[in-house]
């Protein structure tokens, strides 16, 4: 049975933000992503709990949640994604945002 994906607005933003044919490949990876196919990483430390899928340049953060449903958080270069995404957690979870 695939997942259900769910994609928050900054990855969608994203998407549109970028050219064709990255679109097609993001597009295509959260595709395979339904049947967990893919380049798929578990991250640790500050971001436990969550995963990462590569799409060429980029990575998609996302996390698993109850009912076979994955959650697509935050998408963003490969050289970024992890640094800004780290930071943007932390600074909900002590209320700054």
């Amino acid at each position: 049975m695939a997942y259900q994906i769910r994609v928050e607005q900054q990855v969608r933003d994203f998407i549109e933000s970028i050219g064709m044919e990255h679109r097609r490949e993001v597009k295509r990876a959260l595709a395979q992503l339904q049947t967990e196919r893919g380049d798929i990483q578990t991250l640790g430390d500050d971001l436990e709990g969550f995963s990462r899928l590569r799409a060429g340049p980029y990575r998609i953060l996302f996390r698993y949640c109850p009912g076979k449903k994955i959650e697509c958080v935050y998408l963003n270069r490969r050289a970024l994604v992890y640094e800004v995404f780290e930071r943007e957690i932390i600074e909900k979870l002590r209320g700054d945002a």
